[in-house]
Formats: C-alpha cells, sequence, structure tokens
C-alpha cells in the first residue's frame, strides 16, 4: 500500500452509532486485535488489556451503565448554549437512543498504570504536555485509533465511546477488573445500520505552518466559536429520539 492508497482508505473511516446485530467472524476479531498490539506506546510499556464481549445481556448492560451518566453530564452540558452542544443533549425531551448496543462485539480497553514505573521519572517532577499522566493515556489512545483502522480495513464500523469516571465502578464489578486496572475506552464494532455522511475535515492549509506559527491562520475567539456552531451542524449523530420517558 502506497501513501495514497493509505491516505483514501483513511478517509473511509467512520464513527458509526448505529449497529446490525449480524455476528462477526472471531478471525477477523482475532486480527483486529493483533492490529491494535502493535501500536506504539511509551517506553513500550504496552499498557493495554482488552475484552471481548460478545453476550448480549452483557452488552446491554454496559450501554446502560454508560447512560446512567447521562442526566449528570446533561446538567452541566445545559449551561452551553443550544448551538454548539453534542447532539446527545439538545434537551431531556430529545435525547438519542444509543444505538452503539446492537454492535455484536464490544471490545473495552483496559489499562494497567503500575506499568508507567517504566517512565523516565523526571516524568513525575517535570509532566509533559498533558499532565503526569500523559504518556500513559497517550499509549491507550494510539491502541484504541489501530483498533479503529484495523476495523475499517476488515469493512466494519466502530465508535470510540469514552468511558466515565462515574462509570468505572460499575463496569469493573461487572466484567470482573481488577481493582489494579482501569476501564479508559469501550469500541462497539459491527455492520453499520445506515450509510455515514460524507466526513468533515479542516483544509490543511488551515492548519498549516512553515518554520513558525503564522499569525495570519490565529482564529479569534469568534472564529472559533463560529467553527464550533458549523461544526455540530455537520456532525450531528444519525440517532433516533426518544422522548423523555
Amino acid at each position: 500500500m502506497n501513501i495514497d492508497e493509505f491516505l483514501e482508505f483513511v478517509k473511509t473511516r467512520r464513527s458509526i452509532r448505529a449497529f446490525e446485530p449480524d455476528p462477526i467472524p472471531d478471525e477477523w476479531i482475532g486480527k483486529i486485535l493483533e492490529v491494535a498490539r502493535w501500536a506504539p506506546s511509551a517506553i513500550n510499556s504496552q499498557p493495554w488489556e482488552f475484552i471481548v464481549v460478545k453476550n448480549k445481556d452483557t452488552r446491554e448492560r454496559i450501554t446502560e451503565i454508560i447512560d446512567e451518566n447521562w442526566k449528570r453530564s446533561f446538567d452541566i452540558e445545559k449551561t452551553r448554549v443550544v448551538e454548539v452542544r453534542h447532539s446527545k443533549f439538545l434537551s431531556e425531551q430529545r435525547r438519542p437512543v444509543e444505538s452503539w448496543k446492537n454492535a455484536p462485539v464490544f471490545i473495552v480497553i483496559c489499562a494497567d498504570p503500575r506499568v508507567a514505573q517504566a517512565f523516565m521519572l523526571i516524568n513525575s517532577f517535570f509532566p509533559l504536555d498533558g499532565g503526569h499522566q500523559a504518556l500513559f493515556f497517550k499509549s491507550i489512545a494510539n491502541v484504541t485509533q489501530l483498533l479503529h483502522l484495523a476495523a475499517t480495513a476488515c469493512g466494519l464500523g466502530s465508535l470510540w465511546v469514552s468511558v466515565p469516571s462515574t462509570s468505572e465502578v460499575a463496569l469493573k464489578e461487572l466484567l470482573g477488573v481488577a481493582v489494579e486496572l482501569s476501564i479508559h475506552t469501550i469500541v462497539p464494532i459491527g455492520y453499520p445500520s445506515y450509510e455515514p455522511p460524507p466526513s468533515f475535515r479542516r483544509g490543511l492549509d488551515e492548519m498549516l505552518h512553515h518554520e513558525k506559527y503564522d499569525l495570519a491562520k490565529y482564529r479569534s475567539g469568534d472564529d472559533i466559536f463560529n467553527f464550533l456552531v458549523d461544526l455540530r451542524k455537520r456532525t450531528r449523530p444519525i440517532w433516533p429520539k426518544r422522548s423523555k420517558s
């Protein structure tokens, strides 16, 4: 695969929020995970662990646990102007259905923070951008990204579901995760049940600078706000709506 082919492949990846329940061959799941384990990590620490969840009842309970955080999130999000709110928080009467629960496979990404002992000690005193756990979280992000690309290569859809700290205890109990480990991300994988809209990205020229930052491309506060309003219009996920009840 050359760079042009790779670019076109990357452009096909989408965040899928509704899936068909059709099963996925175990061979594909194995290959997706094999790709993921080659992700780069800080000091090659490889902090990740994967839990493959196929059981329907378990998947539904995972979805319920994540959804239980919605009201807490909405109480905060409703202080934001509607124009820049995520689609999940437009109003209590227009809650979206978490349709990703229909994906036949969830890959739950856990991580062991004890491997952070491999990192250089200076990071504990003069942390890098992102704070003391920056290298740890960047490593988890790397493996998650490769999971998505590998799923795309199989012709499957996937979604990046972040795990709120308020949901982690219940998820650990459900999945039997050791207390020392943490749960970071859930990646539902399956066949999309709809055709995702074209993806939007800012033009490369808008974000590219040569040798030093080009102040002519600096975006004011108003520019950022207008960008966010436009972004929300472009990226409203295709979710059915449900009433408050």
